[in-house]
């Protein structure tokens, strides 16, 4: 299972999903992350370059192309949150603190 969450440089949730400027991926198995990967995404420029709709589109795209299952963050608007659950990821929202324990306690 891939799990995404934004991240702040010094290993905490970031505060929001769609204007994260780093996420890391997770990957698990039986609850242990195996591999820990962060990226610079830069959503928060990103997100009033273009409409919604296209920030929306660009932030599946990473999901899809990273194989990412689910998304555990501290918020996100209804509207990405819909968009997420479409596409079938899962969306654990209310994470704070440590990020990896935040995964962990999440799967």
């Amino acid at each position: 299972m891939t799990v995404c969450i934004p991240v702040t440089e010094s290993g905490q949730v970031g505060h929001g999903w769609g204007r994260t400027d780093r996420v890391a991926l997770a990957e698990m198995d039986s609850g242990t992350i195996c591999d820990w990967q962060e990226i610079q995404v830069a959503w928060g420029v990103l997100h009033d370059q273009d409409g919604e709709g296209a920030h929306h589109a660009r932030v599946v795209r990473f999901l899809r192309e990273h194989h990412v299952d689910t998304v555990v963050a501290n918020g996100m608007g209804a509207g990405m949150q819909h968009t997420l659950e479409r596409l079938g990821v899962s969306v654990h929202l209310g994470a704070s603190g440590d990020a990896r324990a935040a995964v962990a306690s999440a799967t």
